[in-house]
């Protein structure tokens, strides 16, 4: 794992970079972005870990241990609160709500072996 910097909108930020099985990790600013062998390019939602398409939905960004579960089941959160915190390649990454609502479902345990792309939390988020 490598620290690297990044230029969003023209502003540098400070991110890290793995290589794992032929893919291409970038952690930047709460985001997961990935790269695959075959070029094809992939981008989580924020907050939502990359690993689900519905914003609703935290699941995991990469194989990883769960080391804190920020909520209980029937919390509210805002955008950006930190639901679940994850240990991944000896990197920490911080998965946070996508935008305001209540915690519907916790589907992990702190100590937890997750696998990628497993759904962690559910939220129900409020309409804007």
């Amino acid at each position: 794992m490598k620290q690297v910097q990044f230029e969003i909108d023209g502003r540098l930020v400070t991110g890290t970079i793995a290589q794992h099985r032929g893919t291409l990790w970038a952690h930047v600013e709460g985001r997961t972005f990935t790269v695959e062998a075959a070029g094809r390019t992939r981008r989580g939602a924020k907050g939502a870990g990359g690993g689900s398409a519905n914003p609703g939905e935290l699941a995991a960004p990469m194989p990883g241990k769960i080391i804190k579960v920020m909520v209980n089941p029937g919390a509210k959160v805002a955008a950006g609160d930190v639901v679940i915190v994850m240990e991944a390649m000896k990197m920490e990454y911080t998965l946070k709500a996508a935008a305001a609502g209540k915690v519907a479902s916790i589907t992990c345990e702190p100590g937890e072996q997750v696998p990628h792309g497993k759904v962690l939390a559910k939220l129900d988020l409020e309409k804007a």
